[in-house]
């Protein structure tokens, strides 16, 4: 019977320790939200960047995307705003040489870097060999998904040109030969929900080169 009474009491000095230690815990949670409180958060930064060879310097919400970076400060409204998921490549720009989904990525991300929206590749009377392919056979309907398909297919050109073999010699900004399986691999991450694909393709095999 002691022994039980013994136990019993140890069980109760048990939880009156934790709840006391929970107690002080809490407390000392509430100091620190109170004094966090009077901190000043930086939410904002400004950004410099390189689009279309303009130098911007930019104040942006640390959350913004390259993508609402480019369209509601930049007015660069070209990129369109597709799925935001980076599943369509509706918003694909190219960043250093590189084509990227600017909905993916942050702005503050990009702080100095160089970067082609489809108002860089060309304009009216003055068009990118590339616009004018599309152009030429059609390669879109509604128009929605063009710009990144364009950015998209100009950016993979350039990465066949850059993994060209070392020993292989001779004008590398000619065309480059493709396979239809291969431009077709290489473009699968930019969806046209109109269904051009086959105009897509004639397009970028004209300014590419293509071999059956």
């Amino acid at each position: 019977m002691q022994y039980l009474i013994d136990l019993e009491l140890s069980r109760r000095n048990l939880l009156l320790s934790s709840a006391a230690t929970f107690a002080v815990a809490g407390a000392a949670g509430k100091e620190a939200v109170a004094q966090s409180v009077g901190n000043t958060m930086t939410e904002t930064t400004t950004i410099s960047l390189a689009v279309n060879g303009t130098r911007h310097d930019v104040p942006v919400d640390n959350r913004t995307t390259l993508l609402d970076a480019l369209r509601e400060h930049l007015q660069l409204t070209g990129t369109k705003k597709g799925c935001d998921h980076g599943q369509c490549g509706a918003c694909t720009v190219i960043v250093e040489g590189r084509r990227i989904n600017a909905c993916l990525t942050l702005a503050v991300m990009h702080d100095g870097d160089e970067i082609t929206t489809i108002e860089g590749l060309g304009r009216p009377g003055d068009l990118h060999p590339m616009q004018a392919a599309f152009v030429k056979h059609d390669g879109f309907q509604c128009g929605y998904c063009t710009p990144g398909q364009i950015c998209s297919s100009v950016a993979m050109l350039e990465e066949i040109k850059a993994n060209v073999p070392s020993h292989v010699t001779g004008d590398l900004t000619g065309p480059v030969e493709l396979t239809t399986a291969e431009v077709r691999e290489r473009m699968s991450g930019n969806i046209c929900r109109c269904g051009a694909y086959s105009n897509i393709l004639d397009a970028i095999s004209e300014v590419g080169g293509i071999r059956a």
